[in-house]
């Protein structure tokens, strides 16, 4: 991808505890959060759901009531704006996510492409969380990709290692799905690194002329690595759900700042930013 720059804001993540961080989680939080993005230049928001319920919010929701509240209160708040909705569960249980797709039918959903020990250690050497394999098999992904293919929502393959991504040209290839478009997840302890040259092997190896992005997870460390994405020409991500830094190291007021942050790496690399419309138009997603 050339030209102008996409931009994504995840706007809030699955997990985290919005006592500790202040993450959006009703539908009118999500709507205030997500205007302060597109304001900044994001035409697109990643959206998870939160149940809510008093003292749930860290908790995530399938409810499609619930999906479409905070869909539609985004959508209110952003003309024109691009839903791309989380799919991602652990287990073979997908009837939640695939409830979500039919009720919200999002122009784009994340499709996680393959499966990962996901695991973190605390500073002593303990698991932070009980070690979990986030699991991703072939039958649960072409699941998901006949709900998108109904609900019309382009999928966004998630690809947390390089296996992962050499995997979603198989999947074009056997015919699961017509084309490809992805986000490079780096920055989960046991999946790729926040690093420039696992970026480059990522576009190398993934199909030629389709449309990427990359996720980083991290600090300030992750700001250079955007930087090169943008002069690599992909589409960037950001937001409270990947990081809660600045490239300053300073602590983001929130998702507006981010994204802005996001708009200066674009605009160093000589990229515009794209409207809404202007994604609709480069992404094939219509009108």
């Amino acid at each position: 991808m050339t030209g102008k720059a996409i931009l994504t804001c995840a706007l809030n993540g699955v997990l985290t505890n919005p006592a500790q961080h202040a993450v959006p989680v009703t539908p009118e939080e999500m709507a205030a959060s997500a205007r302060e993005a597109f304001g900044e230049g994001a035409s697109i928001m990643h959206i998870h759901f939160r149940d809510q319920a008093p003292g749930q919010s860290a908790m995530p929701s399938w409810d499609p009531a619930i999906a479409a509240d905070i869909a539609e209160a985004i959508r209110a708040a952003c003309p024109g704006v691009i839903i791309n909705q989380t799919t991602g569960t652990v287990g073979p249980d997908v009837s939640g996510p695939i409830a979500c797709l039919a009720r919200l039918r999002p122009e784009i959903a994340a499709c996680n492409a393959g499966s990962l020990n996901y695991l973190k250690l605390k500073e002593d050497g303990a698991w932070a969380w009980p070690p979990m394999l986030f699991d991703n098999p072939v039958p649960k992904i072409e699941k998901m990709l006949d709900a998108m293919a109904a609900s019309g929502s382009r999928p966004e393959f998630e690809c947390f290692d390089l296996g992962i991504v050499r995997s979603v040209a198989l999947y074009v290839r056997n015919g699961m799905v017509p084309s490809a478009q992805y986000n490079f997840v780096q920055g989960v302890a046991s999946g790729m690194p926040v690093d420039e040259d696992a970026l480059a092997l990522c576009v190398k190896y993934a199909l030629p002329g389709a449309p990427w992005q990359a996720t980083l997870i991290g600090r300030a460390e992750i700001w250079p690595v955007h930087q090169r994405a943008a002069e690599l020409g992909g589409m960037l991500r950001t937001g409270l759900e990947d990081t809660f830094y600045l490239p300053d190291g300073a602590r983001a007021a929130g998702n507006g700042a981010l994204i802005a942050a996001l708009a200066a790496c674009a605009r160093r690399a000589g990229r515009e930013i794209a409207s809404p419309a202007e994604a609709r138009q480069t992404l094939g997603l219509g009108s």
